[in-house]
Protein backbone atom coordinates (compact mmCIF):
# COMPACT_ATOMS: atom_id res chain seq x y z
CA UNK A 1 0.00 0.00 0.00
CA UNK A 2 1.64 3.41 -0.47
CA UNK A 3 2.64 5.55 1.94
CA UNK A 4 -0.66 7.44 3.53
CA UNK A 5 -3.17 5.11 1.97
CA UNK A 6 -5.08 2.75 3.67
CA UNK A 7 -7.50 0.44 2.44
CA UNK A 8 -10.96 -0.11 3.49
CA UNK A 9 -15.07 -1.08 2.45
CA UNK A 10 -18.18 0.13 2.84
CA UNK A 11 -20.67 -2.15 4.71
CA UNK A 12 -21.69 -3.55 1.41
CA UNK A 13 -18.42 -4.57 0.98
CA UNK A 14 -17.40 -1.83 -1.88
CA UNK A 15 -14.04 -1.08 -1.48
CA UNK A 16 -12.57 2.40 -1.44
CA UNK A 17 -9.16 4.26 0.31
CA UNK A 18 -8.70 6.26 3.12
CA UNK A 19 -5.80 9.21 3.12
CA UNK A 20 -4.36 10.72 5.78
CA UNK A 21 -0.86 12.34 6.81
CA UNK A 22 0.68 13.38 10.14
CA UNK A 23 2.69 16.60 10.53
CA UNK A 24 4.25 17.93 13.64
CA UNK A 25 2.76 14.84 15.83
CA UNK A 26 -1.03 15.44 14.45
CA UNK A 27 -2.80 12.92 12.77
CA UNK A 28 -4.80 14.92 10.07
CA UNK A 29 -7.80 12.74 8.13
CA UNK A 30 -7.76 13.97 4.03
CA UNK A 31 -10.88 11.88 2.59
CA UNK A 32 -11.77 8.60 1.52
CA UNK A 33 -11.17 7.84 -2.73
CA UNK A 34 -12.45 5.35 -4.79
CA UNK A 35 -8.77 4.27 -5.66
CA UNK A 36 -5.48 3.69 -4.14
CA UNK A 37 -3.98 6.47 -7.01
CA UNK A 38 -5.85 9.51 -5.78
CA UNK A 39 -5.53 8.73 -2.60
CA UNK A 40 -1.32 8.83 -2.23
CA UNK A 41 -1.99 11.56 -4.55
CA UNK A 42 -3.75 13.70 -2.06
CA UNK A 43 -1.78 12.49 0.88
CA UNK A 44 1.45 13.75 -1.30
CA UNK A 45 -0.52 17.20 -2.09
CA UNK A 46 -0.92 18.02 1.18
CA UNK A 47 2.79 17.20 2.25
CA UNK A 48 3.65 19.68 -0.69
CA UNK A 49 0.85 22.14 0.90
CA UNK A 50 2.24 21.95 4.14
CA UNK A 51 5.94 22.50 3.55
CA UNK A 52 5.71 25.02 0.69
CA UNK A 53 4.48 28.49 2.14
CA UNK A 54 4.56 29.93 -1.54
CA UNK A 55 1.09 28.16 -1.92
CA UNK A 56 -1.74 30.77 -0.25
CA UNK A 57 -5.55 30.55 0.12
CA UNK A 58 -5.43 32.03 -2.97
CA UNK A 59 -4.50 29.58 -5.15
CA UNK A 60 -6.81 26.86 -4.41
CA UNK A 61 -8.17 27.24 -8.06
CA UNK A 62 -5.06 27.55 -10.07
CA UNK A 63 -4.29 23.48 -9.12
CA UNK A 64 -6.38 20.46 -9.59
CA UNK A 65 -6.32 20.09 -5.89
CA UNK A 66 -7.65 16.37 -5.13
CA UNK A 67 -9.19 17.46 -1.39
CA UNK A 68 -11.42 20.08 -1.05
CA UNK A 69 -11.82 23.49 -0.25
CA UNK A 70 -12.30 23.60 3.46
CA UNK A 71 -9.31 20.91 4.00
CA UNK A 72 -7.26 23.02 1.70
CA UNK A 73 -8.14 25.69 4.65
CA UNK A 74 -7.29 23.85 7.43
CA UNK A 75 -3.51 22.70 6.18
CA UNK A 76 -2.29 25.90 5.56
CA UNK A 77 -3.62 27.30 8.54
CA UNK A 78 -1.89 24.64 10.49
CA UNK A 79 0.87 25.48 8.52
CA UNK A 80 1.11 29.03 9.02
CA UNK A 81 -0.06 29.41 12.58
CA UNK A 82 0.80 25.86 14.06
CA UNK A 83 -2.96 25.31 15.15
CA UNK A 84 -4.71 22.65 13.77
CA UNK A 85 -8.74 23.81 13.43
CA UNK A 86 -11.33 21.51 11.43
CA UNK A 87 -13.14 23.43 10.29
CA UNK A 88 -12.07 26.20 7.25
CA UNK A 89 -10.79 29.03 9.83
CA UNK A 90 -7.69 31.00 8.52
CA UNK A 91 -6.20 32.78 11.93
CA UNK A 92 -5.36 36.95 12.20
CA UNK A 93 -3.87 38.83 14.91
CA UNK A 94 -7.16 39.09 16.94
CA UNK A 95 -9.65 38.01 14.65
CA UNK A 96 -10.11 34.91 11.78
CA UNK A 97 -11.71 34.00 8.60
CA UNK A 98 -14.13 31.54 8.22
CA UNK A 99 -13.98 30.57 4.53
CA UNK A 100 -16.52 29.31 1.98
CA UNK A 101 -14.38 30.14 -1.47
CA UNK A 102 -10.98 31.86 -1.70
CA UNK A 103 -12.60 35.24 -2.13
CA UNK A 104 -15.89 34.47 -0.16
CA UNK A 105 -15.15 34.35 3.67
CA UNK A 106 -16.86 35.66 7.07
CA UNK A 107 -14.70 37.77 9.60
CA UNK A 108 -15.21 37.19 13.58
CA UNK A 109 -13.48 38.37 16.67
CA UNK A 110 -10.82 35.78 18.19
CA UNK A 111 -12.90 35.58 21.25
CA UNK A 112 -15.61 33.17 18.75
CA UNK A 113 -12.94 30.55 17.98
CA UNK A 114 -13.47 28.02 20.23
CA UNK A 115 -17.06 28.14 19.19
CA UNK A 116 -16.69 28.20 15.43
CA UNK A 117 -13.69 25.80 15.73
CA UNK A 118 -16.89 23.45 16.93
CA UNK A 119 -19.57 24.40 14.71
CA UNK A 120 -19.20 24.68 10.59
CA UNK A 121 -21.71 27.63 8.46
CA UNK A 122 -24.00 26.46 6.79
CA UNK A 123 -25.97 28.91 4.45
CA UNK A 124 -29.70 28.89 3.31
CA UNK A 125 -32.15 31.59 1.58
CA UNK A 126 -29.30 34.26 2.54
CA UNK A 127 -29.13 33.48 6.21
CA UNK A 128 -26.01 31.42 8.05
CA UNK A 129 -26.67 28.98 10.43
CA UNK A 130 -25.23 26.22 12.48
CA UNK A 131 -26.17 22.98 13.84
CA UNK A 132 -26.67 23.55 17.78
CA UNK A 133 -28.25 20.59 19.72
CA UNK A 134 -29.77 19.12 16.86
CA UNK A 135 -31.01 22.92 15.47
CA UNK A 136 -30.30 24.78 12.88
CA UNK A 137 -29.59 28.05 14.67
CA UNK A 138 -28.89 31.60 12.90
CA UNK A 139 -25.74 33.05 13.60
CA UNK A 140 -27.02 36.63 14.42
CA UNK A 141 -28.71 35.08 17.63
CA UNK A 142 -25.44 35.14 18.97
CA UNK A 143 -25.32 38.80 18.58
CA UNK A 144 -29.03 39.23 20.70
CA UNK A 145 -30.58 39.76 16.62
CA UNK A 146 -33.77 38.11 16.52
CA UNK A 147 -34.29 35.89 13.57
CA UNK A 148 -37.06 38.13 11.40
CA UNK A 149 -34.73 41.45 12.39
CA UNK A 150 -34.07 43.28 9.05
CA UNK A 151 -30.48 44.61 8.43
CA UNK A 152 -30.09 48.24 8.28
CA UNK A 153 -33.66 48.85 10.34
CA UNK A 154 -33.21 46.67 13.22
CA UNK A 155 -29.22 46.45 13.26
CA UNK A 156 -26.54 47.36 11.28
CA UNK A 157 -23.02 46.82 10.33
CA UNK A 158 -21.17 49.72 11.28
CA UNK A 159 -18.54 49.93 8.29
CA UNK A 160 -20.54 48.57 5.71
CA UNK A 161 -19.28 45.07 5.34
CA UNK A 162 -21.80 42.74 5.95
CA UNK A 163 -19.68 39.48 6.36
CA UNK A 164 -17.54 41.16 9.12
CA UNK A 165 -19.44 39.89 12.38
CA UNK A 166 -16.62 41.38 14.47
CA UNK A 167 -18.43 42.55 17.76
CA UNK A 168 -17.37 46.11 17.08
CA UNK A 169 -18.71 46.43 13.50
CA UNK A 170 -22.39 45.68 14.82
CA UNK A 171 -24.89 47.91 16.13
CA UNK A 172 -28.05 46.52 17.45
CA UNK A 173 -30.93 49.42 16.96
CA UNK A 174 -34.03 47.81 18.19
CA UNK A 175 -33.63 45.42 20.55
CA UNK A 176 -36.86 44.00 21.31
CA UNK A 177 -39.95 42.98 19.90
CA UNK A 178 -42.43 44.88 18.28
CA UNK A 179 -40.62 48.41 19.36
CA UNK A 180 -38.77 50.49 16.60
CA UNK A 181 -36.79 53.56 17.35
CA UNK A 182 -37.59 56.92 14.80
CA UNK A 183 -36.13 60.26 15.35
CA UNK A 184 -38.71 62.58 15.94
CA UNK A 185 -37.83 66.75 16.09
CA UNK A 186 -34.07 65.44 16.70
CA UNK A 187 -35.08 63.39 19.48
CA UNK A 188 -35.21 59.66 19.83
CA UNK A 189 -38.39 57.95 20.57
CA UNK A 190 -39.61 54.25 20.44
CA UNK A 191 -42.92 53.24 18.47
CA UNK A 192 -44.02 49.73 19.60
CA UNK A 193 -46.56 47.88 17.14
CA UNK A 194 -48.26 44.49 16.99
CA UNK A 195 -49.74 42.85 14.59
CA UNK A 196 -53.65 41.99 14.38
CA UNK A 197 -55.24 42.18 11.16
CA UNK A 198 -52.40 45.00 9.73
CA UNK A 199 -50.16 46.76 11.93
CA UNK A 200 -51.42 48.40 15.01
CA UNK A 201 -49.20 51.50 16.75
CA UNK A 202 -49.48 50.15 20.46
CA UNK A 203 -47.87 53.73 21.32
CA UNK A 204 -44.77 56.06 21.60
CA UNK A 205 -42.60 56.33 24.67
CA UNK A 206 -39.56 57.66 26.18
CA UNK A 207 -37.37 54.29 25.99
CA UNK A 208 -37.26 51.16 24.63
CA UNK A 209 -38.06 49.51 27.86
CA UNK A 210 -41.24 51.05 28.35
CA UNK A 211 -42.28 50.51 24.53
CA UNK A 212 -40.80 46.77 25.18
CA UNK A 213 -43.52 46.15 28.30
CA UNK A 214 -45.92 47.82 26.42
CA UNK A 215 -45.80 45.44 23.68
CA UNK A 216 -45.89 42.67 26.05
CA UNK A 217 -49.25 43.85 27.65
CA UNK A 218 -50.87 44.44 24.24
CA UNK A 219 -50.13 40.95 23.25
CA UNK A 220 -51.52 39.87 26.15
CA UNK A 221 -54.82 42.26 25.90
CA UNK A 222 -55.39 40.59 22.20
CA UNK A 223 -54.89 36.97 23.66
CA UNK A 224 -57.55 37.60 26.03
CA UNK A 225 -60.18 39.14 22.99
CA UNK A 226 -59.61 36.19 21.05
CA UNK A 227 -56.59 36.97 18.61
CA UNK A 228 -55.08 33.77 19.04
CA UNK A 229 -51.05 34.61 17.49
CA UNK A 230 -48.27 33.41 19.22
CA UNK A 231 -46.95 36.79 20.29
CA UNK A 232 -43.12 35.94 21.55
CA UNK A 233 -42.67 38.21 24.41
CA UNK A 234 -39.96 40.88 25.47
CA UNK A 235 -37.70 39.80 28.12
CA UNK A 236 -36.10 42.91 30.43
CA UNK A 237 -33.32 40.95 32.22
CA UNK A 238 -32.17 44.34 33.60
CA UNK A 239 -35.70 45.16 35.47
CA UNK A 240 -36.91 43.36 38.67
CA UNK A 241 -40.53 41.37 38.71
CA UNK A 242 -41.67 44.51 40.73
CA UNK A 243 -39.65 47.05 38.49
CA UNK A 244 -41.27 45.51 35.40
CA UNK A 245 -45.05 44.90 37.13
CA UNK A 246 -44.53 48.41 38.14
CA UNK A 247 -43.98 49.79 34.65
CA UNK A 248 -46.67 47.10 33.21
CA UNK A 249 -49.29 48.18 35.61
CA UNK A 250 -48.77 52.11 34.32
CA UNK A 251 -48.05 51.79 31.15
CA UNK A 252 -50.84 52.85 28.14
CA UNK A 253 -51.60 51.21 24.98
CA UNK A 254 -53.71 52.42 22.13
CA UNK A 255 -57.11 52.79 22.82
CA UNK A 256 -57.92 51.18 19.54
CA UNK A 257 -56.59 47.51 21.50
CA UNK A 258 -57.58 47.91 24.15
CA UNK A 259 -61.49 48.59 23.41
CA UNK A 260 -61.63 45.83 20.59
CA UNK A 261 -64.92 43.84 21.20
CA UNK A 262 -63.76 40.11 21.89
CA UNK A 263 -62.94 38.51 18.66
CA UNK A 264 -63.73 41.43 16.75
CA UNK A 265 -62.38 41.67 13.18
CA UNK A 266 -60.70 45.39 12.54
CA UNK A 267 -61.86 47.56 10.63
Amino acid sequence: MLPGVYHARKKDGTEYFRSSITHKNKHISLGSFPTEGEAYCAYTFAGQLLHNRTLVLEDYGRYTVPFSFAKWVTLINFRDNGMYIKTPIYLKKNFFHYYFDPDDFLTFDIDDLFYYSRHSISRRGGHLFVADYGMQVNILSRYGIRNYAVAGRDFRFINGDNKDFRYANIEIINRFYGVFCIQKNNSLIYEARIHGNGDWIIGRYKTETEAAIAYNKAASVLITKGYHKEYPANYIEELSASEYHEIYKNVTISSRIMNLTPRQEHR
